[in-house]
């Protein structure tokens, strides 16, 4: 696992991946360029694939490691499935490296001006909706302690 804090600022960072996305004229190039971030992520530990780490309400498997090192969050995650796949790289673009209260408190509208919200179908935007309550409540449950 990189244990490196995040590079950029975290708005910077969402205004970084609206860019990129707009970029793209049409929803069929934005899923190609979602689907190639997922096969970015990098291989998870077979142990991390756990029931706790598992996130329930997705359709596909999704599995989610958190670990805190030094104040700051750091996450695995994998599915088995290729939308899915980006929609996890695109958020650890925002989460990963992040501490817990720059997590929780992150506003979430960069989604919207992607245009994904509007584009997924109602069984991805659930799965993505369960993605970031479980890192938002990880996050919180550390500011918590």
């Amino acid at each position: 696992m990189n244990f490196s804090p995040a590079a950029k600022s975290l708005s910077d960072t969402q205004t970084d991946l609206v860019k990129r996305f707009t970029h793209f004229e049409n929803w069929k190039d934005r899923y190609k360029y979602l689907i190639d971030m997922g096969k970015t992520l990098q291989g998870m530990d077979e142990a991390y694939k756990t029931e706790d780490n598992r996130i329930h309400g997705c359709q596909s498997q999704v599995w989610i490691h958190i670990e805190e090192k030094d104040g700051i969050l750091f996450m695995q995650a994998m599915s088995d499935a290729a939308i899915v796949s980006g929609l996890i790289a695109l958020l650890l673009k925002v989460y990963n490296g992040r501490s817990p209260q720059e997590i929780a408190s992150a506003p979430l509208s960069f989604l919207g001006e992607i245009g994904l919200l509007q584009h997924l179908s109602s069984n991805r935007s659930t799965g993505l909706y369960h993605m970031i309550k479980r890192i938002q409540a990880e996050a919180n449950a550390r500011i918590q302690a």
